[in-house]
């Protein structure tokens, strides 16, 4: 029988996403079987990963601030396009996009927006702040008008849910909705596009 510490951090670690408990359990016997001193690194960097993190007050995107900014070093950029938005459902997705060098908008990270009810049907659960930082963003320190909104969900089954679900709650604000060009393939993710089909899907929208 596992011990209760043992237990428990696998359930904790199970929690993480696309990994099981076979993982988890692999993650945490690593652990355990860490010099001290290596653990104490990592439980440091754990520390430091919340106590100088922060969530962008704009788009969500967490970042390292250098003093009390609250926007990140997109959002904080004045040479960035403060017309266009892309709404993308992970932080690594957004990672993927910058990459590319072929976009200089604004981005929203929706996962912690949305979720999945019992039935498989999306819910966005925080539409509203969706739907105030597109039609007011200077209330959230961006500076600018936005004209056109471009939902990068990834192109599968659910992120083609999300989509549909984002566009039916956004068209009443009259803004010009687009979507990733169909270059990507079907029931990928965008952090594993290249970048050259990723900008090339990017600047292809429609």
């Amino acid at each position: 029988m596992l011990a209760k510490s043992l237990q428990n951090l696998i359930s904790e670690f199970a929690k993480f996403p696309t990994v099981g408990k076979r993982t988890a359990s692999r993650f945490v016997y690593y652990l355990a079987k860490l010099p001290e001193t290596d653990f104490q690194k990592f439980l440091a960097a754990l520390l430091a990963l919340k106590s100088s993190t922060k969530i962008c007050n704009f788009c969500f995107k967490i970042f390292e601030p250098k003093l009390k900014e609250n926007l990140c070093e997109i959002c904080s950029n004045k040479e960035r396009n403060r017309e266009t938005i892309c709404l993308v459902e992970k932080e690594v997705d957004l990672e993927a996009i910058e990459k590319t060098g072929r976009y200089q908008g604004l981005y929203l990270v929706l996962d912690q927006n949305w979720e999945k009810s019992r039935k498989g049907e999306i819910e966005i659960t925080k539409i509203k702040n969706i739907k105030e930082r597109i039609k007011n963003p200077e209330n959230f320190g961006i500076k600018g008008r936005i004209k056109e909104i471009i939902i990068a969900t990834n192109p599968t089954v659910e992120g083609e849910l999300v989509r549909m679900e984002l566009e039916k709650l956004l068209k009443p604000l009259g803004k010009k909705i687009t979507r990733l060009a169909r270059g990507l393939p079907s029931g990928g993710e965008l952090e594993y596009a290249d970048e050259e089909t990723l900008g090339n899907a990017l600047e292809g929208r429609k």
